[in-house]
């Protein structure tokens, strides 16, 4: 049946970053398709009570983990596997920005964004790889889902140079793990969300009495994403309906990337 194309029904997801905006949209919208969740978040309170909020739609799992060394993510590994058997679906959400003028922009906003946004998420698929083996089968194969960014693709006035290198960095990161992996029935995909309303945006938003604001006015579409913009890409790749797509990079974007 074509509803079925889209049931996540006894998967089980990891979701970094999965206690506040995109990664909460992401987790809820895996939890309503039917996917048991674990979700992390550097702050222990924050993660334990969105975890408990997320519980009504089905079982959440709060890790707390500050993923900015390679050392944490192997200790979110360890505990993960302390607390859950095996793992499908992993979605590397976790990220920094940093944004200064270019004549002034540090040093230190270097390492720690390259830190959480490319090498946590290549870390924790070296930690995470028996558990994607093992689950994954011919046709039906595991899912690591990165989120990147248009931010990687198109050059947006966002003046957060060391975040748009990244975003680049982990899309093409994503297309070398999804060459190496596909052996191993583990896809790997690239998501790049444009502007949604999350703390990382709240700078950039238009006043919300603003019909058509400058933000607005440079989106194609006209508007911010939604959870279910968001939800619904990474269900889909996560699904059977999207089992047969390594590789890609997915923009949710209201045709940022695609109309220019």
């Amino acid at each position: 049946m074509a509803v079925d194309l889209f049931s996540l029904q006894g998967r089980r997801a990891l979701v970094t970053g999965g206690a506040q905006g995109l990664g909460r949209m992401i987790a809820e919208g895996l939890l309503r398709a039917g996917a048991q969740v674990a979700i992390t978040s550097r702050k222990p309170d924050i993660c334990a009570r969105a975890a408990d909020e997320m519980s009504v739609l089905g079982p959440c799992l709060a890790l707390p983990a500050d993923l900015s060394t390679p050392e944490a993510a192997q200790d979110l590994a360890t505990r993960y596997r302390e607390r859950a058997d095996g793992l499908d679906i992993l979605v590397n959400n976790a990220g920094k920005t940093w944004g200064a003028p270019l004549e002034s922009f540090p040093d230190k906003a270097w390492p720690s964004v390259m830190a959480v946004n490319v090498q946590t998420p290549f870390k924790l698929v070296q930690q995470f790889l028996p558990e994607l083996t093992a689950s994954g089968a011919g046709g039906d194969p595991a899912r690591i889902i990165n989120i990147g960014s248009v931010a990687g693709v198109a050059i947006e006035p966002l003046q957060a140079y060391s975040y748009g290198a990244s975003k680049a960095a982990i899309h093409q990161l994503s297309r070398q793990l999804a060459k190496d992996l596909a052996s191993r029935n583990i896809t790997v995909n690239a998501v790049l969300p444009g502007f949604f309303p999350t703390s990382m945006t709240a700078h950039l938003r238009d006043d919300e009495q603003t019909p058509k604001g400058p933000l607005q006015g440079h989106i194609p579409l006209a508007r911010l994403g939604r959870p279910d913009d968001i939800a619904g890409m990474v269900i889909f790749l996560c699904s059977r309906a999207g089992a047969y797509v390594t590789g890609a990079e997915m923009p949710v974007d209201g045709g940022i990337i695609g109309c220019r």
